[in-house]
């Protein structure tokens, strides 16, 4: 019998989310629910330093707004608990303590200034950053260069030490990526990496080694920056007796600037102006706040949408997937190995297709809180549900909704005059003096009644419908934009209607 599927996503609680970790989220969360398995959420917060309060209240909200709720976690519970490293740091000890008992790991109790010492004396052209590894560790003040009498001293008189890997020299090690396929590497290019700080903290090579063992994770999807870590994760797998236990890896391609020149950084977006964040980031310390998508008008299936299409697709030419599709095609070899380009007009092309696709009810709500954030405040639920159906296919974020809709709720606090003026004639004036008249006598107001009456009159007058279209829209809306201008009228009422074609006529005789 298979064990049960259970992928986990562990970031630090160190600032936003950027849309890359949103991205490896999205993809454990398909593979497991795809599999029948767990989804589990474990804050990595081992490096006390880098904490940033509110990080990680930030990385649940967004889970939720984008429909990825673990299964495990710190808010949800379960049966791993706790889920915070921070809250499992004395099972880290046992697990380091027990690498140096089987020679695997070591003391070393090097300071800061020895340390510095070191990287300074052993620089050169060839290796300008000396790393503490296979060599340079018998230069140092550690357990495997001090005598047994020595070391055992240190420790009972509370010298601060570090327990490093001691990192085998040129053995290959290996793994099966299941994106990448077979990955080695030589432990001639690996340092002994820390595995348990002074403050008796672990460093993120035994935290995640121990936590994936103890949690029974079977798959780990992580960016490809992690790659070079895999050596020391592999040693330890192997050095603690649980190598049949390790998950199955995969290295996700990186998210690319929209030149393809680099991984795409939140400065990236700052200076080509669109979001990285999936929500609003306020830094507690500089309180600058980071734009979202969720702010710029995305919706989130939308956004789930265009992060599974980086780097992955279905092997056809479709784009548009809600999450339940997402979740029975995705595989993890259909994963591109390459990096992927982030298109900001093609993450709105998304968002644009996804409100054209979705219900009015869907997004009633997002529609009437970018209204009342422009001070427009809806009391007509009807009305608010019959402008979204007439302007939604002409938005692509949620605040166009505001300048494609406004007119509905309110008269246009400007008019664009100066379009109409220049072939503006007595004929046309007697036309619209007309048209008050005959809507005022109107007992119908429906879209096809305005539309029948406007181009008999238009007849009678011999004008063309076409040259008094473009005038009566500015007199309904303020300029050359918005749906079908009898659509309007219908919507607005008689009243209303009447009431800005009288307008726009004093307007033109001033």
């Amino acid at each position: 019998m298979s064990k049960k599927v259970r992928v986990r996503f562990a970031p630090s609680p160190t600032g936003g989310l950027h849309l890359g970790g949103v991205r490896t989220v999205l993809f454990n969360y398909l593979f497991a629910k795809q599999m029948g398995g767990d989804f589990i959420v474990r804050i990595e917060d081992t490096d006390q330093t880098r904490f940033v309060a509110g990080a990680e209240d930030y990385i649940f909200n967004t889970l939720k707004w984008c429909g990825l709720e673990p299964d495990e976690s710190p808010l949800h519970g379960g049966p791993y608990a706790p889920y915070r490293q921070s809250e499992r740091k004395e099972s880290y000890r046992q697990y380091a303590e027990q690498l140096v008992k089987a020679g695997y790991a070591y003391y070393a109790f090097d300071t800061p200034a020895e340390l510095e010492e070191m990287r300074n004396k052993f620089k050169t052209a060839e290796n300008p950053s000396p790393q503490y590894n296979q060599v340079l560790r018998e230069k140092m003040r550690n357990s495997l260069t001090l005598g047994e009498q020595e070391v055992s001293s240190f420790l009972s008189e509370g010298m601060p030490y570090v327990i490093r890997i001691k990192t085998p020299l040129n053995e290959t090690v290996s793994f099966t990526d299941m994106i990448r396929g077979e990955v080695s590497f030589n432990t001639s290019q690996v340092d002994d990496k820390v595995l348990l700080k002074a403050d008796g903290m672990p460093t993120y090579h035994l935290a995640v080694v121990v936590d994936d063992y103890l949690m029974k994770i079977t798959h780990a999807f992580r960016g490809e920056e992690w790659l070079p870590s895999a050596p020391v994760h592999l040693l330890l797998w192997k050095y603690l007796g649980w190598l049949a236990d390790m998950p199955q890896w995969a290295h996700l391609p990186l998210i690319l600037k929209p030149d393809g020149n680099g991984k795409l950084s939140k400065r990236d977006g700052d200076r080509l102006g669109f979001p990285v964040f999936a929500m609003d980031w306020t830094d507690p310390a500089t309180h600058e706040t980071t734009t979202g998508f969720k702010e710029k008008g995305f919706l989130p299936e939308a956004f789930v949408n265009l992060l599974a299409m980086l780097g992955w697709n279905d092997g056809t030419d479709n784009e548009i997937f809600s999450m339940e599709e997402l979740i029975h095609k995705f595989s993890m070899e259909r994963v591109h190995k390459g990096g992927a380009k982030f298109d900001y007009e093609k993450a709105k092309w998304y968002n644009h297709e996804w409100i054209k696709k979705s219900g009015v009810e869907r997004l009633e709500l997002g529609v009437r809180n970018v209204f009342e954030e422009k001070g427009i405040v809806i009391t007509d639920s009807n009305l608010l549900l019959k402008v979204i159906e007439l302007v939604k296919d002409r938005c692509t974020l949620l605040p166009d909704f505001v300048q494609q809709g406004s007119f509905f709720f309110q008269s246009p606090a400007v008019i664009d005059t100066d379009s109409v003026k220049p072939k503006w004639d007595d004929k046309k004036n007697m036309f619209f003096t007309e048209l008050i008249r005959a809507y005022e006598l109107s007992t119908l107001w429906e879209t096809s009644d305005l539309e029948k009456e406007f181009k008999e009159l238009a007849a009678a007058n011999q004008l063309k419908p076409g040259e008094l279209m473009a005038p009566f829209r500015i007199m309904l809306v303020g300029g050359k934009f918005g749906p079908g201008v009898f659509d309007i009228a219908a919507v607005i009422g008689k009243n209303e209607t009447i009431k800005r074609i009288e307008h726009m006529l004093q307007l033109l005789q001033n």
